[in-house]
Formats: structure tokens, C-alpha cells, sequence
């Protein structure tokens, strides 16, 4: 295990504090298929959950397969995705992991298969992984790197070693709802500019609570 990381016992506190808080944490993204979620992914970087939701709802209802997308013209993909923000670039994501499932024959189901995709990285075949199929794994976006260090379960400079460092410090079962959890308290709760820690169960175990208190 990484020097950095909590002990086991204060990491078992951690989660069960974000349980008492979160519980009912899952996926907030609206899909209908696998492949309709990693649409869903690649739009939510860098955009909310609401909003990308607003846009699947009538996105699916005019292209919802591989095929569907493949056969869209880029500029009119980028109409349908115009509010979510990066429009170009998540419309040659989708475009290009659409043309790779038909050339694969069918969408993957193995992480390793799903990363094999063009247009799409290990954080969106994390959460396709983890959430169409049950697998195993911690997908680290914004809300988990800032929370995870914030508190202090680890300490890692990229996304990469956060989820290095998270997968050591819990077990394997606890990976996916680990995720959402993390996820819940960043958007709902310990907020970027302006934690709400009195709203907040995690302030005994939490390095950014406590060091607050010493200035």
C-alpha cells in the first residue's frame, strides 16, 4: 500500500460516514443501453448531469445505436450536443467510439476492451464498466480527485494515482459505490470554492477540516 494512503481502519470510518450521508448514491446520468451511457459519459465531461440529461432525452430518441451515430453527420451531432460545452470534440468521441463498436462487432464489456475504443479514456470505460455491467472499478472526475485528497484517504497530484491510491486503500467490492459516494459528497457537499463542512459528517477524519481549525 502507498505510504500516503490512510490506514485501513480510518478509511473503513471514511466510508461508512459518506454511507451514513450518501447511501442511495448511483449513476445520475439517464441511458438505456450501454452504449447509450457512454454517450451519456463522454458528454458529462466537464458538464452537469442535468444537462446532459436534457440533451439525451432527445438525442436518444433520434440516434440511440452505434450505427445511428456513425451515420450522423459531425455538424449535425454537434447541434444536438451544442449545450453541454466542448461540442466538438465530444462529437469526434462519439462519432469515433461508434465507428470502433461496429468495427469490434458489438460493444465491449471488459474495461480493457471498452478503453480499446477510439475516443474514449480509462475514466469513461471506468464508469461504463462499473455501471452498465457491475464491474469493479473507481472512476476518478473532479468531484473524486478534489474530495479523496481534500479529506485525505489520498494524496496524489493526477487521476491516474488517485485511483491507484484508492483501489489500495479499499476493497475491490467497495470500488463502484466508492465512486458515486465521493461523487455525491463533492456535488452535494464539500463543494470546490466553499465546502459545506457544517453540513458535513467527515470533519474528525478529514486533513482539510482539521487543518482549517489550526489557522
Amino acid at each position: 500500500m502507498c505510504n500516503n494512503v490512510r490506514v485501513n481502519a480510518t478509511n473503513e470510518k471514511i466510508y461508512g460516514l459518506l454511507e451514513q450521508m450518501h447511501g442511495g448514491a448511483d449513476c445520475e446520468l439517464d441511458f438505456g443501453t450501454p452504449f447509450q451511457l457512454l454517450v451519456a459519459v463522454i458528454l458529462s465531461a466537464q458538464c452537469t448531469d442535468k444537462r446532459v440529461n436534457m440533451i439525451t432525452d432527445k438525442l436518444f430518441k433520434i440516434a440511440s445505436t452505434p450505427e445511428d451515430f456513425a451515420a450522423m453527420p459531425v455538424e449535425a451531432l454537434e447541434r444536438h450536443i451544442f449545450s453541454c460545452g466542448f461540442y466538438h470534440n465530444k462529437a469526434k468521441a462519439i462519432k469515433e467510439a461508434s465507428a470502433s463498436i461496429i468495427e469490434m462487432g458489438g460493444m465491449p464489456t471488459t474495461r480493457e476492451e471498452l478503453m480499446k475504443l477510439r475516443g474514449v479514456g480509462r475514466k469513461t470505460a471506468n464508469v461504463v464498466y462499473a455501471v452498465a455491467y457491475g464491474g469493479n472499478a473507481i472512476a476518478v472526475d473532479t468531484h473524486v480527485f478534489r474530495v479523496s485528497n481534500r479529506i485525505g484517504i489520498v494524496s496524489a497530484k493526477t487521476p491516474e494515482e488517485t485511483e491507484r491510491q484508492l483501489m489500495a486503500a479499499f476493497d475491490e467490492d467497495k470500488w463502484s459505490h466508492l465512486h458515486h459516494l465521493l461523487i455525491f459528497h463533492g456535488r452535494y457537499v464539500c463543494h470546490s470554492q466553499k465546502p459545506n463542512c457544517a453540513e458535513c459528517k467527515l470533519t474528525e477524519v478529514c486533513k482539510y477540516y482539521q487543518n482549517q481549525q489550526k489557522v
